[in-house]
């Protein structure tokens, strides 16, 4: 992996049972895009990348010995958890104000960041998964605790669309380990926004799932030390 690549690949064993991705996993910004002073606010926030998503998800990629792909440039670059057809794929405005790096985007600079960067991404998504056996598509994200004045209580929130089954048996399995745990919380599978591992799954015939993780939990070693352990234990079985 060079320093300018789209996205990072993690080699695993092509019998595993899960393939993950990481759609959020960075706030890098490359060149020629920068942070605008108006836009520094978001660095480090929900906004610009999901904290602690990429160490859960290097972390149950070697527990398992399981390929992942994690994508290496900021949410607000374009959002590769977002179809391209998306209102928010350029996402427009951010703690009541603009993002200036997406005001009056002209098509040649979409164009630009959707083949540089969104396309490769899931290129390098659809190969990977192509050469692994995995049963499973799991995309790994997380959330801010506190979102719009409302406090969120879940600790983690399983997200499906058709995998209801599935979603309620890793749910059940998260619950008797002690943690606090909601369906298609904060956000719904049955809404699109597991676009990705959706998308990815059903072009491969796999089964798609998400978890969102409480962003103070995620950036815990030992609660996320008890999260892949879990995690481990429920896909490897």
């Amino acid at each position: 992996m060079s320093r300018d690549d789209p996205y990072q690949v993690v080699a695993g064993l092509d019998r595993a049972i899960a393939f993950l991705t990481c759609e959020h996993a960075s706030q890098r910004m490359p060149e020629p895009w920068s942070w605008s002073d108006r836009d520094k606010r978001l660095r480090d926030t929900h906004w610009a990348y999901d904290l602690g998503a990429r160490e859960i998800t290097t972390e149950l990629a070697r527990a398992l010995e399981a390929p992942a792909v994690l994508a290496r440039f900021s949410r607000l670059l374009i959002d590769a958890n977002r179809p391209e057809d998306s209102d928010t794929l350029f996402l427009p405005a951010a703690e009541d104000d603009v993002i200036e790096l997406n005001i009056d985007l002209d098509p040649a600079d979409s164009k630009r960041r959707l083949d540089a960067y969104y396309r490769p991404y899931h290129q390098a998504v659809d190969r990977e998964l192509a050469r692994s056996h995995a049963e499973i598509v799991l995309a790994v994200h997380t959330f801010t605790p506190v979102y719009n004045g409302h406090e969120r209580t879940m600790e983690i929130g399983v997200l499906f669309d058709r995998e209801q089954a599935l979603a309620d048996e890793l749910s059940r399995v998260l619950a008797d380990a002690g943690m606090r745990v909601a369906m298609n919380q904060p956000y719904s599978g049955k809404d699109g926004l597991i676009h990705s591992a959706e998308v990815h799954a059903d072009g491969h015939d796999r089964r798609a799932l998400e978890i969102e993780v409480r962003q103070d939990r995620a950036t815990d070693p030992a609660f996320r030390a008890r999260l892949v352990h879990v995690l481990a234990d429920f896909l490897s079985g």
